[in-house]
């Protein structure tokens, strides 16, 4: 392995630096080594080409039991096939090598680590992750356990009995620990080629980490438990920190599209991010990065189940189980020991089936199986003592000699002896009140599918006997949405428990055959592999773009992200820009209004003192045509730039237009019907009153309804149904309805600010004046429409090819345009600067075009 103090000084290399540099050999010739860093050459390419491709696996923990002889005190390892993150290798291609991430589940002396952590690489491609104790006790059992976990599973610490408040300290734990795998990681990967997958919680700011280190990092991340509901989420007082560091990874994946849509809510409230799904793949566009999201199940290991279910301790155990219940109805229950697996209510809704139903008294049984817990503190004790009571309460009431109507079973169970059970079972129960897979029933489905060993041990013919089952699931857990056939349940809901439970009873034979039969062809077919490999191939196609984009990093701490641009989207220079101006005669400048020239939470709309002042300045050049292209109503922009007086104004998106201040307004085209107004403003007023904080804005030629005052998830939500309802009542009307930042609007067709630019050039041009220089500056979608049109003009063949054209939005963003600038301010720094650039005053092409123009 790569000491850290290596690591340390590569770290000290720029980025640039750093790509320059040979791969880091994946095996080390001694620990702390470095085998060889010298320069690339040919023969290191192809041995570099002829490598397998590697996916780093990180977990919280690493699939490896380890085991100390009390004589010698060496410790033994084997690998736990057990592990989802084993098993998924399954799903990845024969030629990919997998190495794992994770914290060892043993206490290893510091003197040992270094040899454990060889042998681990070595025998399993194993990187241990060895935190201090106290580190380990505040990330694992204090902020994972009792503070995230909990709240994941909408549990909120309303006092302290009910739960862990956040904690300061264990949330600085929770970043050492993410650190300390940020580290290991990077003793290991490629970066240029390797992907990391992560897994779980315990690591939602693991992908900060990585970004930092290098921007092009292939990241994707698996939650195996809920995400919350905005409500619960939002009063996680870092939870910024933390949406921002998931939304550096490439791929985020969920079990159900529940979990996957709160998560794109909190980002939406939050953060003011929206997605959208474009050929069934969900994205968030993020600094100009696409965030997929994906949304998989994970299943099970059908080869390994199936192998277990042969072993001869399997059909042993399940022949003895039917014997013992010889007579009897089972059904059977698997679930940890924790406040969530709902396993009292399970036991009550047993005791009332028993209470409504007394012919069934002493012919069914309940079996439940109650795993160790995974942490300890008081909510474990608290279920252990509210089970063990009612169990023990039900069984005196309902029991009697030789029977017992609830068999709760708290010791050690191995994995053959479980699908012994789920063998013999004729129903599953499986009722969280809140759980984010839980892959109980699938087990349940194959073991009782059956095999050939465990058929004979059960007397089965398998050839011809029929396989049936019964599923009982809370609505409340991941799985529930995959198994159409099972009867899902409220957990609460007792007497709705208890129903369930004498309607698996009561089922024919033909049904339950019908239900089993569906159920095992989803879950034969949708297994971890299909899981894995599913994940892997939306991972690699996430990351597909990663080289054809410029990207590099801005931000502190948690707040770090990657920008990603396109190869010739670049920042706009005033010197690069000035040099062209000042050689140019020809010069059109179009300049949108809100959001170019004055920032969006301006609460004043007027225009500031540097504003008019830069104008006047560029408009007194005679060689300039200077124009605000805006969405804005006339009225408020001819007062509003009244001090410009030789100032072109394009008004509501083009439909009035004027080229000076002295001249009048002219229409776009003929004189339009307005008729579709008296149809859409009723609508408009309609939504109004349903979404409190919208507003309508009349113009001339437009209607806009407003809602960046409107609770951001209920506006957006209303402002798609707006859109969907216009468009079908102005169907037949010669209008467009689009909807842009917190507005749908509805305009007549043909009226945009391309339109404005290819009649403003095509002016210039009859008059022999076509732009050399063309300068716009826009910053929302409504100005693409006019890098569109200039991107246009000038690709044609009687455009000048000399012309010097330079289209800019305002903001790191996806746009049609080529260059960007941060804010409004550099917007207007830029202004000045080329406005100080200009030549002498001469009678250049804007008076010209007067002069030529009737309506000036």
């Amino acid at each position: 392995m790569i000491s850290r103090s290596c690591l340390d000084l590569l770290s000290l290399l720029s980025l640039d630096d750093f790509r320059v540099v040979s791969r880091i050999p994946r095996v080390m010739t001694a620990a702390g080594v470095i085998s060889d860093l010298s320069p690339r050459s040919d023969s290191d390419d192809a041995a570099s080409s002829a490598a397998p491709e590697r996916r780093i696996v990180v977990a919280n923990e690493l699939p490896v039991r380890a085991h100390q002889d009390k004589q010698s005190g060496r410790w033994r390892f084997e690998l736990d096939r057990d592990k989802p993150v084993v098993q998924l290798k399954d799903g990845l291609r024969p030629d990919v090598e997998v190495v794992y991430v994770g914290s060892l589940k043993a206490d290893i002396d510091a003197a040992d680590q270094e040899e454990v952590a060889q042998e681990l690489y070595e025998r399993f491609r194993c990187v241990p992750t060895f935190l201090p104790t106290d580190t380990q006790n505040k990330f694992y059992h204090g902020f994972c356990k009792h503070y995230l976990w909990p709240l994941f599973h909408y549990m909120l610490p309303m006092s302290l009995s009910q739960g862990a408040r956040f904690n300061r300290q264990q949330w600085q734990a929770y970043l050492s620990a993410n650190k300390v795998f940020a580290d290991k990681i990077m003793e290991v990967i490629n970066p240029e080629e390797d992907y990391v997958w992560i897994h779980d919680y315990h690591l939602m700011v693991l992908p900060t980490f990585l970004r930092k280190k290098f921007p092009r990092m292939k990241v994707g991340f698996f939650l195996h438990s809920p995400f919350p509901s905005s409500e619960i989420y939002r009063t996680i007082p870092v939870r910024d920190e933390i949406l921002k560091a998931l939304l550096n990874c490439d791929l985020i994946g969920f079990h159900t599209f529940d979990y996957a849509r709160h998560f794109l809510t909190c980002c939406s409230r939050m953060l003011g991010l929206d997605y959208e799904s474009k050929r069934g793949y969900i994205g968030l566009d993020y600094y100009g990065r696409t965030v997929n999201i994906k949304i998989s199940p994970v299943g099970i290991h059908m080869g390994q189940l199936q192998s277990d279910l042969s072993m001869e301790s399997t059909a042993k155990k399940a022949k003895e189980l039917k014997e013992q219940y010889e007579g009897k109805i089972v059904m059977v229950g698997v679930d940890d020991l924790d406040i969530f697996k709902g396993i009292s209510l399970k036991f009550l809704a047993m005791g009332r089936l028993l209470e409504s139903q007394p012919e069934l008294r002493g012919k069914v049984v309940l079996v439940q199986i109650a795993n160790p817990a995974r942490s300890s503190g008081k909510d474990v004790q608290q279920v252990q003592i509210e089970s063990d009571y009612v169990a023990d309460e039900i069984n005196r009431k309902y029991g009697g000699p030789g029977y017992e109507p609830i068999v709760y079973i708290k010791g050690p169970v191995t994995t053959q002896e479980k699908f012994a059970y789920y063998s013999i079972a004729e129903c599953v129960v499986v009722n969280p009140v809140r759980d984010g897979m839980n892959l109980v029933p699938y087990k349940y489905t194959v073991c009782r599918q059956g095999s050939p060993a465990l058929d004979k041990a059960l007397g089965i013919d398998g050839s011809s006997a029929p396989r049936k089952s019964m599923i009982i699931v809370s609505e409340f857990i991941g799985c529930s949405p995959s198994l159409s056939g099972a009867t899902r349940v409220n957990p609460w809901d007792i007497d709705s428990v208890a129903e369930a439970m004498n309607s698996a009873i009561t089922t024919s034979d033909s049904e339950k055959l019908l239900r089993h039969d569906k159920h095992y062809k989803y879950i034969s077919s949708h297994d971890i592999e299909y899981w894995a490999r599913s994940f892997d191939q939306d991972l690699e196609r996430a990351c597909r773009e990663h080289y054809r984009m410029r990207c590099w990093g801005i931000g502190f701490g948690l707040g770090f992200r990657v920008v990603a641009l396109a190869p010739n989207f670049r920042k706009l220079s005033v010197d690069h820009i000035a040099s062209a101006y000042r050689n140019t005669h020809n010069r059109l400048i179009l300049l949108d209004y809100d959001g170019t020239l004055l920032s969006k939470t301006s609460i004043d709309k007027r225009p500031s003192s540097d504003v008019i002042s830069v104008l006047n300045r560029l408009c007194r050049d005679p060689e300039n045509v200077v124009f605000i292209v805006s969405g804005r109503g006339k009225d408020s922009l001819g007062a509003w730039f009244s001090p410009c007086e030789k100032l072109g104004i394009a008004a509501e998106h083009g439909y009035f237009k004027r080229w000076t201040g002295d001249s009048e307004w002219e229409k776009c085209g003929p004189t339009m019907d307005f008729e579709w107004k008296k149809i859409a403003e009723p609508v408009m007023e309609h939504y109004i009153e349903a979404t409190d904080g919208s507003f309508i804005e009349t113009k001339e030629s437009a209607l806009v309804w407003h809602h960046q005052d409107a609770d951001s998830q209920f506006g957006s939500f209303q402002a798609k149904e707006l859109l969907n309802h216009l468009e079908s009542v102005l169907t037949n009307e010669p209008v467009v309805v689009k909807r842009g930042q917190h507005i749908v609007e509805v305009k007549p067709q043909g009226v945009n600010k391309g339109t404005v630019v290819e009649n403003l050039i095509s002016t210039m041009q009859s008059k022999g004046k076509l732009p050399d220089f063309l300068l716009c500056i826009g910053d929302d979608r409504s100005d693409e429409d006019m890098f569109e049109a200039i991107s246009r003009a000038f690709s044609t063949p009687s455009s000048t090819s000399t012309a010097e054209v330079f289209a800019c939005t305002v903001g790191q963003k996806p746009s049609m345009a080529k260059y960007y600038l941060d804010d409004t301010s550099e917007v207007i720094k830029l202004l000045q600067g080329i406005a100080a650039a200009t030549s002498q005053p001469k009678l250049g092409c804007f008076r010209s075009i007067l002069e030529d123009t009737p309506s000036a």
